[in-house]
């Protein structure tokens, strides 16, 4: 990549989102909260050395699939270069295994630590590091749900309202906060 920190905002069928990076990746994604100007102050809390630039052709590409993906087609972000910066070596092993779930796929914050040979008082450091993500949708945080069928919280705009637009967009069935029918579950918890 080229532009150490740079940024661009972007318009989605969602509403303005935020993408950040510098030469080895994506450094941040800030979902769409609706203005163009709330996502740009989104992203510069978490990069206040970005720039504004005009994206080159590797980020362009991860902006034109943001865009397909809120339009409703099916993208894949799991090939994208990020850089996620100094994180806690639980979390770096979370990102992994959550990049890891498909279009559709759930699974909930005990299955992903059970997944890490991690015991269920872990389930609440997945949830940890799944709000502290950098790059929601490129880490498709969205796709790790609760274990009692909840979707589960969600920290970008819109909270959980946001997160079950997403899942629905994926083909997850969620009515009042509940996953009533999804694809393939990767695990049922604890």
């Amino acid at each position: 990549m080229t532009m150490e920190n740079g940024y661009s905002v972007f318009e989605t069928a969602a509403g303005f989102a935020a993408i950040g990076w510098n030469a080895s990746g994506i450094r941040s994604f800030r979902l769409p909260p609706g203005t163009a100007r709330e996502a740009e102050r989104s992203l510069l809390r978490r990069l206040p050395d970005a720039k504004a630039v005009p994206p080159p052709p590797q980020v362009q590409a991860v902006i034109d699939d943001a865009r397909r993906y809120f339009a409703g087609e099916r993208v894949d972000f799991a090939g994208v270069a990020v850089d996620l910066g100094r994180q806690e070596p639980f979390f770096d092993r979370v990102y992994a295994h959550v990049r890891q779930l498909g279009w559709g796929e759930t699974a909930t914050y005990g299955a992903i630590a059970r997944a890490l040979d991690a015991g269920p008082e872990f389930a609440r450091d997945v949830g940890q590091a799944m709000a502290a993500n950098p790059v929601p949708l490129i880490i498709p945080c969205h796709r790790v749900t609760a274990a009692n069928g909840r979707i589960g919280g969600f920290s970008a705009p819109g909270g959980s309202l946001s997160k079950a637009h997403m899942l629905a967009l994926e083909g997850v069935e969620v009515q009042d906060g509940i996953v009533t029918r999804d694809m393939p579950q990767l695990g049922l918890g604890f």
